[in-house]
């Protein structure tokens, strides 16, 4: 809801008292009068977020009508306590609760219209900065939506830039490491210039998406979405689509997109499905395939005998796994995979090469395996994931799928991270009475060498380290929050930036080069 319509509220407002009405209001009534002009008629939103069902799980337990009534902070949300009656913003409340009566249309046509270029935008031909370019970390504070470019060597703020509402998943940079494209839950895309520190544009791929994912090549990003059902890719040239796709199982049912991953030495994406039993990966090279859905006749080389082949770019492949599978894990050479089942109990290894599964391993208590990581310990490649319903670690030897060991903490964790150039990894305790602890792992022992506690009754989570390993940046995950730098070696804390409840922060030279330690 916005504020942008005083007069028409006031007018809404002298209506209603001048009427006594008696009945209940209608919802939809107000809504259209006060919401649409920034939540759209259709409710899927335009300069404020989408109000539908889908999009409002994410208030993790905010009232809507304390929302309506008090507006929300740090945005253009205002308080209607003063407008509205308690029954009135109840019917509004309803109203958006209720799912919509036809699913809506979202098309290539509807993604276009919603494109805008900044017209004041200009290309630097070299960064306007004289600090390092691949040591820049971004901080995403969801706070007030905004993002903080931070110079990774002095840690100032180079820049402070608004996104749109509810960033989700992690930013994406171009190879280079001079773009970065950020997305948010309601399918916003945005492309920001690092090296001129000015946005370029932003385009609305989907209505309800879960994250991207860059090409290997740096030419295209896939938007993975909830609704529509589709997997949609963007020329990140100028955010135009290049392909809008239905993702529909192999039985015809359409199924959401649970994730998109680059899978850089294949040159594909991977997708992970929420409502079938497949993965999909879509190539992103010209020569892409052939990949066969069909009756295959003659698997001889160029022959053609065969039903449902597709080849070139973005064709697709499809994997078919015993049930849907979520929130993927991939070894470094992206071979391998291993992702969740539904009821979190245990992950499923799945070789992309011969495209079946090859291995299970017991992973109780939902294991968060879009934050694993890997490296190297005593000689062996090992990976670790978090769990969400458990005060657990889980590491494994990749080279032969056995559980090494599992190291308790002080809760469930959500994120970890370590770099190539430092001997601990690094566990947050995100949820439970213990989210104010850092865990200190050392990579050879898999034994806790310290457990910090920065931020006494505060959520303490993710961690981010600069291009070096020298220094490990961790978020206090509050409105009044900050960005703490610890010295990597020492653990000694040696600066807080004061932030507005930062999430994540993505360094470019780690996202770029897929350093070890880091999820990707």
């Amino acid at each position: 809801m916005s504020s942008s319509k005083p007069l028409r509220a006031l007018a809404l407002t002298l209506a209603l008292t001048a009427s006594s009405l008696v009945a209940s209001p209608e919802g939809a009534g107000i809504y259209h009068d006060l919401c649409a002009s920034c939540h759209a008629e259709t409710r899927l939103g335009g300069t404020g977020p989408a109000l539908i069902p889908e999009a409002l799980k994410r208030l993790r337990g905010a009232k809507l009508t304390d929302i309506i009534a008090n507006g929300r902070v740090a945005t253009q949300m205002p308080a209607f306590a003063q407008t509205l009656s308690e029954e009135e913003i109840a019917a509004v409340a309803a109203y958006i609760a209720t799912p919509l009566s036809t699913p809506p249309i979202w098309t290539t046509k509807e993604i276009d219209a919603t494109r805008e270029m900044n017209p004041d935008y200009v290309a630097a031909t070299s960064p306007s900065f004289s600090v390092d370019p691949m040591n820049i970390t971004l901080v995403v504070e969801t706070g007030d939506h905004h993002v903080s470019v931070l110079d990774g060597d002095t840690f100032d703020v180079l820049d402070r830039f608004p996104t749109p509402f509810a960033v989700h998943g992690g930013p994406k940079f171009s190879p280079d490491g001079r773009y970065v494209f950020i997305m948010s839950r309601d399918g916003w895309v945005q492309k920001y210039d690092i090296w001129s520190l000015q946005e370029v544009g932003r385009v609305r791929a989907g209505i309800n998406s879960r994250n991207i994912a860059m090409s290997a090549d740096g030419k295209w990003l896939a938007v993975a979405n909830y609704l529509p059902h589709s997997i949609t890719i963007l020329s990140t040239t100028d955010l135009s689509v290049a392909l809008l796709r239905t993702v529909t199982a192999h039985d015809g049912r359409e199924s959401r997109v649970s994730a998109v991953y680059q899978a850089p030495q294949r040159q594909s994406f991977i997708l992970a499905l929420k409502d079938a039993p497949e993965i999909w990966e879509i190539a992103t090279a010209e020569d892409g395939g052939p990949f066969f859905d069909g009756f295959v006749h003659s698997h001889q080389k160029d022959m053609k005998e065969s039903l449902g082949a597709e080849e070139g770019l973005f064709a697709r492949r499809r994997i078919k796994v015993s049930e849907p599978l979520d929130d993927f894990f991939f070894t470094p050479d992206y071979r391998n995979l291993i992702g969740a089942n539904r009821d979190g109990d245990k992950g499923v290894v799945v070789n992309l090469d011969v495209g079946r599964e090859i291995a299970e391993l017991p992973l109780p208590g939902m294991p968060h395996l879009g934050s694993g990581i890997s490296w190297d310990s005593n000689g062996r490649k090992v990976m670790a994931t978090p769990h969400l319903r458990g005060g657990r670690l889980s590491v494994i030897d990749t080279a032969n799928w056995s559980l090494i060991k599992t190291i308790d903490t002080d809760g469930p964790g959500f994120f970890l991270r370590s770099h190539e150039n430092t001997p601990y990894v690094w566990a947050d305790v995100f949820f439970g009475p213990n989210r104010d602890k850092l865990h200190v792992i050392d990579k050879d022992s898999l034994e806790i060498i310290r457990t910090l506690d920065p931020a006494p009754g505060k959520t303490v989570a993710h961690i981010e380290f600069t291009r070096d390993g020298r220094h490990a940046l961790v978020s206090i995950w509050e409105d009044d929050g900050a960005v703490i730098v610890y010295d990597a070696e020492t653990l000694e804390e040696i600066r807080r930036l004061p932030m507005r409840k930062p999430s994540g922060k993505y360094n470019v030279w780690n996202k770029i080069t897929f350093s070890d330690g880091t999820s990707h």
